[in-house]
């Protein structure tokens, strides 16, 4: 028995239901079997509440066609009883044996536990964090890293193959406003007085650079830009328009000298990206370039198939997608008038090219306040005839951060910004990764810095990292082999809190599953919270090491069960499994 996998228990449930309402109310179309966790160990170990959405159609009391249900369930191997509850609830209650035996299925697969292959190997793309790179990653970016690392940590759990991927803005003009700042204060370390633009790259990082080129180069990229300051529009009644001035005569002036600033600043805060968010626990297997796009030809390609289509119109020189017909609020540009393409007409080909590379399902992690972009994507991907459905976009809300019940500001041209290296150096990885998972990820987060660093039971963070370290604990005082305890029988173990106990053990699965299904890997951090505090209280309750050798070792078993899905969780959410605290 503790070979085979352990089966998927509210499924199973919810199979039996199924059948049990086809019997019942074969007339009935579109009814849902909802399964849910009753709060309380009274009320079983599943509950549904399908009775009382039939009330209506059947003309029938919710508490009759509850018992109707009942009757009709098939034999079950795993469930021991069904009782109508309340206003027509129906209760679940798993056999006590069946629920033992999670112990033993948990031991023999160990970090297996949890994992499945219900993805069936489907190729996935995740693409998340995707940072214009034009200074350091802050913790608004950290939250998209934690999240997507998680989810594509969860997906693989679930058996989908999955890629990780980070889209690099190289070609942009948020790439050209680094350049001319950078330019700008390596002008000033060599004399030049001039009038910084505000809307300009404020951080010191910017000065580093300018300071490393200088160094490297000393006066090579010196140019006379009075004129050009002279010439441009006023910076304080039109600052873009004065700063596409300045960019145009940056490149002007700078002529060839011009590519070597931008690909030195793009590779110092690429290779900053990159580092900082390996430290993180982050890693991609795929940096995919802008400017790979044009380079290969992939945005007039996909341009010209929307041409051919005919989903595209000129109208005041540029050319438009009909992005109104698939649902967009309006029309939008995709090449200027000056012949430019716009950031739209390469997203379109980016996701054309995700879909050429075969994947099954590409999920695009973005900021909350992209979500405005969604219908235009997915109606060019029609446009294309790629099925939109297989583009699922998951949005990330920024998190705030608070010292000391503050706010912290946040503003990343005007260099204010704590960045996501100073949070990790201030609380840790473990406190970060678990922070910005703890809400779901379109949801407000308020990151508290001071309780991130509290070691108090009020630190959720630390809260579950310390159940594995008691858990370790145990087996310090046991001393022995924990190889030995999986033919343990788990027969003595018939306490409520290790029944409780238990019935976490075997809602971890699910967990998982839910979590894949849902694209919410903050489940994992729920249900990491849920199972801490059900061990802590057994653990402040119960005598573990016991003289009864049969009770010693089943309750060995089961507190190194738990160990196990700690470690389990842990390791998709990014999170250490410390030994002690």
């Amino acid at each position: 028995m503790a070979t085979q996998a352990f089966p998927e228990l509210r499924a199973h449930v919810a199979g039996l239901l199924e059948e049990a309402l086809a019997c019942v109310a074969p007339g009935v179309q579109g009814t849902a079997i909802v399964i849910e966790r009753p709060k309380q160990a009274l009320h079983g170990d599943y509950a549904c509440n399908s009775a009382l959405q039939l009330a209506k159609a059947m003309k029938r009391s919710p508490r009759d066609i509850a018992a109707a249900l009942i009757a009709a369930l098939p034999a079950s191997p795993y469930v021991a009883k069904a009782e109508v509850a309340g206003a027509g609830f129906i209760n679940i209650f798993l056999k006590p044996e069946v629920k033992r035996s999670v112990v033993p299925h948990n031991l023999a697969p160990g970090a297996e536990f949890g994992r499945s292959h219900a993805g069936q190997r489907k190729k996935v793309q995740v693409e998340f964090v995707s940072a214009n790179p034009t200074g350091p990653l802050h913790v608004g970016h950290g939250r998209g890293a934690a999240f997507g690392a998680s989810l594509a940590n969860v997906l693989a759990a679930r058996g989908f193959d999955v890629q990780r991927e980070f889209y690099v803005n190289d070609a942009g003009r948020q790439m050209d406003i680094l350049v001319l700042s950078t330019w700008l204060r390596y002008l000033e370390e060599g004399g030049t007085r001039l009038a910084f633009p505000a809307n300009a790259y404020q951080g010191n990082y910017v000065c580093q650079m300018a300071h490393q080129i200088r160094t490297a180069h000393g006066d090579r990229y010196l140019r006379e830009v009075s004129a050009l300051f002279q010439h441009a529009p006023d910076a304080e009644r039109e600052p873009e328009a004065n700063l596409d001035a300045l960019i145009a005569g940056a490149k002007s002036l700078l002529g060839a000298d011009y590519a070597y600033i931008h690909d030195f600043v793009l590779a110092e805060q690429l290779g900053d990206c990159r580092h900082d968010l390996l430290e993180f626990g982050v890693s991609f297997d795929q940096w995919f370039s802008e400017k790979s796009l044009y380079d290969s030809g992939l945005v007039e390609r996909a341009a010209a198939r929307l041409e051919a289509a005919g989903h595209l119109y000129t109208q005041d020189g540029a050319r438009w997608f009909r992005s109104s017909r698939f649902g967009d609020e309006k029309d939008r540009v995709i090449q200027r008038e000056n012949g430019q393409y716009t950031y739209f007409a390469s997203d379109i080909s980016y996701h054309l090219n995700k879909f050429e590379r075969g994947f099954d399902l590409v999920i695009d992690v973005w900021g909350a306040d992209h979500h405005g972009y969604i219908p235009r994507v997915k109606g060019a991907l029609e446009a294309l005839g790629v099925d939109p459905a297989r583009l699922t976009v998951a949005l990330v809300q920024f998190a705030v951060l608070y010292r000391g019940g503050q706010k912290v500001p946040m503003s990343t041209r005007a260099g204010e910004f704590v960045t996501l290296r100073e949070l990790r150096q201030e609380v840790g990885n473990d406190a970060a990764r678990f922070f910005y998972v703890l809400r779901k990820s379109d949801q407000h987060l308020d990151f508290d810095l001071d309780l991130a660093k509290s070691q108090s039971t009020d630190n959720p963070v630390y809260y579950v990292q310390y159940a594995h370290a008691r858990v370790c604990s145990v087996h310090e005082q046991w001393g022995g082999d924990a190889a030995g305890l999986q033919t343990a029988d788990p027969a003595p173990l018939t306490l409520d809190g290790e029944m409780a106990l238990l019935s976490r053990l075997i809602e971890y699965p699910e967990v998982v599953a839910n979590a894949a299904r849902e694209l919410s890997p903050h489940f994992i951090a729920f249900y990491l919270r849920e199972l801490a505090a059900e061990f802590h209280s057994y653990y402040n309750a119960t005598r573990i090491l016991v003289p009864e050798m049969p009770l010693n070792r089943a309750r060995l078993a089961l507190v190194t069960a738990v160990g196990q899905v700690l470690r389990n969780a842990f390791a998709l959410l990014g999170v250490a499994a410390v030994e002690k605290m």
